[in-house]
């Protein structure tokens, strides 16, 4: 790996524990809130911090981690569903189908503008953040070896 390579994984590393502590830090606040009916304006606001942060953090893994690293490894890049799937053989995420739908969801906070649909994305946003969290430790793990 050249030079400029690692120091491109180590600043991208940065970046993405940088993301995945607010991300927790989100997580945990609004793990407390949990789902109902109803939000009130400052709930809202810790979902929406919430959402904003778990697609922040699938779009550093998809676009920027896992695309330096197949390059890195002198691989094409490919699409976001090949990256996923090398993801997976390289342990870098337990579940590459758990990883698609983080993705689906990432795309669903960026498109979804019904407010009666923001609920279900908070739920989903909940139950797949500690598997992205969690491919944020299998990931620095994986390029401490490197």
């Amino acid at each position: 790996m050249t030079e400029d390579l690692k120091k491109l994984l180590r600043s991208e590393l940065q970046l993405l524990e940088d993301a995945s502590q607010v991300l927790d830090y989100s997580f945990t606040k609004c793990s407390k809130i949990g789902i109902k009916p109803d939000y009130s304006p400052e709930e809202l606001e810790s979902f929406e911090s919430l959402c904003s942060r778990f697609a922040r953090l699938s779009d550093i893994m998809t676009q920027k981690i896992f695309r330096l690293l197949a390059e890195i490894a002198l691989e094409q890049p490919g699409t976001v569903r090949d990256r996923i799937n090398r993801a997976e053989k390289w342990c870098l995420i337990e579940s590459a189908e758990t990883f698609v739908d983080i993705r689906i969801v990432r795309n669903d906070i960026a498109h979804e503008y019904l407010p009666e649909a923001l609920r279900d994305i908070f739920k989903k946003v909940l139950a797949l953040t500690p598997a992205l969290l969690k491919s944020v430790d299998l990931t620095k793990s994986y390029c401490s070896r490197l």
